[in-house]
């Protein structure tokens, strides 16, 4: 590690536990000067080597370059992964031992944290080691951090680097939803980071229904909100579980409404409103979903179930683990959420009630027009390289080799990924850069119905093979691979995804920049405001008609001066 003199005023803010939050602007931030010395059409650099004529994405150096991380194991890495791969620790395992033998970079860890990267230990430690200068040569950072870190000219310009030496797949995987993953690490027209790629189709909801309710209702799956609103009514009042007992509700929701389990952003797609993303509006500019007109209507729509019955009283005080209690009982039959809801809660009610079948289908709409699915921009994370590192496209080298190892043409994911040998384990978290292509799942589920429709399982490898292989468990009679063929059976829930691709119903969240001014000082407590009054409204505490007057606080508490800050970001990178 390098030690950096910083700002004072910066060091004091971090110490505190908290981040600078002023935005000044810059025309952009240098990057590190470094040679090129290394030697046209072979396929080794020196250590200091970055020069375009020479850039191989694959090049190893000799001799060899030290590279130094600040990580953190999680549970998962530490609980499971480490015991059943034996020889192997977080500081020497298959994927450093790769690095080191194919691009010729030793990696060490200048410190780890248990926890994951949202954890508060991580947080507080990466704040301490920012505000005291003394860095490691790759950071994981949050957008906000990043902000700082390259406003305080702390980090290396990582534009020219990732220009020469990203692989094909790598550009491939961060350009596969557009600018935006890129967008979202780019100040005053330099990219600042290499953003740790995530998926924002992974955020995609769907409706997940009770189907051997329906069948014993004799009620088809909806095609309309209207159908939807139909079924509700049934679930709640025609005694689904035959108990004889007037004990069943029929959606789940939670107190804190956006969930990628049990939420309403699904329901609210299908009033043509969007809350808690930032939107386009037809004239161009960037809203607040949560704002806008239509908003009111799918409020109005909840308020009216939730009078007759058809949501749980108490939702406004329960969390997700409280509702999933529900779920397993096998109270509910409709659930919005993403595609991994089968693993999480579903999986509980199957548990308890082999007859109970969960079904995953497109979200339905009010009208005629079929509903935009909100996509949630997922990628927060960042490699930050330090400033006066002597190779900062090493870190993009190590990129390309473990898109290539996983999901290259001639990939090693049985080894990296997860081994068969292991369990299964994911061995692909010993990595320190562990980006994904976007569509992978997508991508599996529509090579697995490939090789069906051709009858012919042995052309799948790598991670379609993976999940075939928990698939065929499932038919075995193995009940708890019963989420997977949820997911990526014949009649999976990637379905709908694809109908919602060939229908152009993708929306993608617009604003993937760095918290702004006031999102920093204000967005919280809006967030509160909203998710409150929204809660009170469908609980009837309210009309309906108080959400106009919601809106006008929210612009006047903050959301007008955010809205404004948030399209000045969006013309300077529509520029």
């Amino acid at each position: 590690m390098e030690k950096r003199i910083i700002p004072t005023g910066l060091s004091a803010i971090l110490i505190g536990g908290l981040l600078l939050t002023a935005c000044s602007s810059q025309t952009g931030v240098s990057s590190t000067t470094v040679s090129s010395t290394g030697e046209t059409g072979t396929a080794v650099e020196t250590s200091n080597s970055a020069g375009a004529e020479n850039a191989d994405p694959f090049g190893k150096y000799e001799p060899s370059v030290k590279m130094t991380f600040a990580r953190t194991v999680d549970n998962d890495l530490n609980d499971n992964i480490l015991p059943k791969t034996p020889g192997e620790t977080i500081d020497k395992n298959r994927w450093l031992d790769l690095y080191s033998k194919d691009l010729g970079i030793d990696i060490s860890y200048a410190w780890t944290v248990r926890g994951g990267l949202n954890d508060d230990a991580y947080t507080q430690k990466l704040n301490v080691t920012i505000a005291s200068g003394d860095l490691p040569d790759v950071l994981i950072v949050n957008r906000t951090q990043l902000k700082q870190l390259a406003e305080s000219d702390m980090i290396v310009d990582m534009t020219d680097y990732f220009d020469q030496y990203a692989s094909k797949l790598t550009k491939d995987v961060y350009n596969s939803e557009g600018p935006g993953i890129l967008e979202s690490a780019t100040f005053d027209g330099r990219l600042m980071a290499v953003p740790y790629a995530d998926a924002s189709v992974e955020s995609t909801q769907y409706l997940w229904l009770r189907k051997d309710w329906l069948d014993k209702l004799k009620l088809e799956p909806p095609k309309t909100m209207q159908d939807l609103r139909k079924i509700a009514a049934a679930f709640t009042t025609l005694d689904p579980d035959g108990n004889g007992k007037n004990d069943t509700y029929a959606m789940a929701i939670t107190k804190n409404l956006y969930n990628g389990a049990m939420g309403v952003e699904g329901f609210f797609a299908g009033y043509h409103s969007y809350p808690n993303m930032w939107v386009k509006k037809d004239d161009g500019t960037l809203a607040w979903g949560s704002v806008l007109p239509e908003t009111k209507d799918a409020l109005r729509a909840l308020a009216e179930m939730y009078k007759a019955g058809e949501i749980d009283p108490e939702f406004g005080i329960k969390d997700g683990a409280k509702m999933a209690e529900l779920v397993a009982a096998g109270k509910l039959g409709i659930d919005f959420g993403e595609q991994w809801n089968p693993m999480y809660p579903l999986i509980s009610n199957y548990q308890n009630d082999p007859t109970a079948d969960w079904v995953g289908y497109p979200i339905v709409s009010a009208d005629d027009t079929l509903p935009k699915v909100p996509q949630k921009f997922r990628t927060q994370w960042y490699y930050a390289v330090r400033k006066d590192y002597a190779n900062p496209e090493a870190v993009v080298k190590l990129i390309n080799l473990h898109l290539e190892k996983n999901w290259g043409e001639n990939n090693e994911f049985d080894h990296y990924y997860m081994p068969a040998e292991n369990e299964g384990k994911g061995v692909w978290k010993f990595s320190p850069v562990t980006p994904a292509p976007t569509n992978k799942n997508l991508e599996a589920f529509n090579e697995i119905q490939k090789a069906r429709k051709l009858g012919d399982m042995s052309i799948l490898k790598g991670e379609p093979a993976i999940i075939q292989k928990n698939l065929e468990a499932f038919y075995a009679g193995d009940t708890t691979q019963w989420g997977w063929e949820k997911i990526y059976g014949p009649d999976g829930v990637f379905n709908a995804l694809n109908g919602y691709i060939e229908n152009g119903q993708v929306m993608r969240e617009e604003f993937v920049g760095a918290p702004t001014p006031t999102m920093v000082d204000k967005q919280s407590s809006l967030r509160t405001m909203e998710l409150e009054m929204f809660v009170r409204i469908i609980m009837g505490d309210v009309p309906v008609d108080e959400f106009d007057k919601f809106v006008e606080n929210w612009n006047a508490l903050g959301g007008a001066q955010m809205t404004k800050e948030v399209n000045e970001w969006y013309q300077s990178v529509k520029k």
